[in-house]
């Protein structure tokens, strides 16, 4: 497959956070991931690092329209690019009035700092994408699997045998722990058990993680992924069911979080790093929904 380029987007001052990935083709470079709009200008110098300018992206495909993963797809859209996604995160896109809104909600002061602007992207511009459908662009060629569970408009994209997995995959960084980011509002136990079964059953040889960085050892991956995500929403069910209200559950939580990445030897960096990826109180906010939807069913 064309050489993939990992562009470190230095989060918050972080390495090692968020990526996005170049692949070069035969008929110029696309984009996997674009990060927020906060990080636009530091992608922009390394795409002139590698000698592209943001115009000569004409197709960016991103696995979900959560801010740390397409923020800053309507700046290639401005030029013209085609943004790939599910066909659940169009509308969003389209007109990312609502999606602010909520993430303001929770981030208020914080949101430039955080994330920068989204913009409305022309309907032109978006290409939702099927299951298992092949988009061909030059000598490459790019598969979509949807894969919910972290998100319901979540998609994996595969070249050759690589597979860019998003969030579906977790966050590991550096050598670290596997971990599952679990924000609202749509995670799903049952979905995202289905889609890592099927990322099994695609069997690639390497995962590139928006979190960080690429993964060959992926059988133990995802067998840590499946530990971490199934302990992590019953420790948040036990607070649901001891009745503790939302700010201790969270306070808690970022407790355990903390105590679980200092046993396998991370620094204070490292912590901040993973902090940076996934922020603990977000997982708690994300399960607590989960639960309360199950027990409403």
């Amino acid at each position: 497959m064309s050489k993939v380029k990992s562009i470190d987007l230095h989060f918050l001052n972080k390495e090692d956070a968020i990526a996005s990935y170049l692949i070069e083709t035969s008929e110029g470079p696309i984009l996997i991931e674009t990060g927020p709009h906060s990080t636009f200008s530091i992608l922009e110098k390394a795409l002139a690092d590698k000698g592209y300018r943001p115009e000569d992206i004409k197709h960016v495909f991103i696995t979900h329209i959560h801010l740390d993963h397409a923020g800053a797809a309507w700046k290639f859209a401005e030029h013209g690019a085609k943004v790939y996604l599910h066909p659940f995160g169009e509308r969003h896109m389209a007109d990312p009035s609502k999606l602010m809104a909520s993430a303001k909600m929770i981030y208020k002061e914080d949101m430039d700092r955080l994330w920068g602007q989204m913009e409305a992207i022309p309907k032109e511009c978006l290409r939702p994408t099927a299951h298992e459908e092949e988009i061909t662009i030059g000598d490459t060629v790019i598969k979509a699997w949807h894969t919910p569970g972290h998100a319901n408009h979540h998609i994996a994209w595969q070249i050759g045998d690589a597979l860019f997995t998003g969030d579906v995959a977790g966050v590991k960084i550096n050598g670290g722990p596997v971990v599952a980011p679990c924000p609202p509002p749509d995670i799903s136990l049952e979905k995202w058990q289905q889609s890592i079964d099927l990322i099994r059953e695609i069997s690639p040889s390497v995962l590139y993680l928006t979190h960080f960085g690429a993964v060959t050892d992926i059988d133990n991956h995802l067998i840590a992924l499946e530990n971490d995500l199934y302990k992590i929403a019953q420790i948040v069910k036990k607070y649901t069911e001891d009745g503790l209200e939302l700010p201790e559950m969270e306070k808690r939580f970022i407790v355990y979080v903390n105590q679980e990445l200092s046993k396998h030897g991370l620094d204070q960096n490292a912590l901040e790093q993973y902090d940076a990826a996934n922020p603990p109180f977000m997982g708690v906010a994300g399960l607590v929904r989960y639960w309360k939807k199950k027990n409403e069913l």
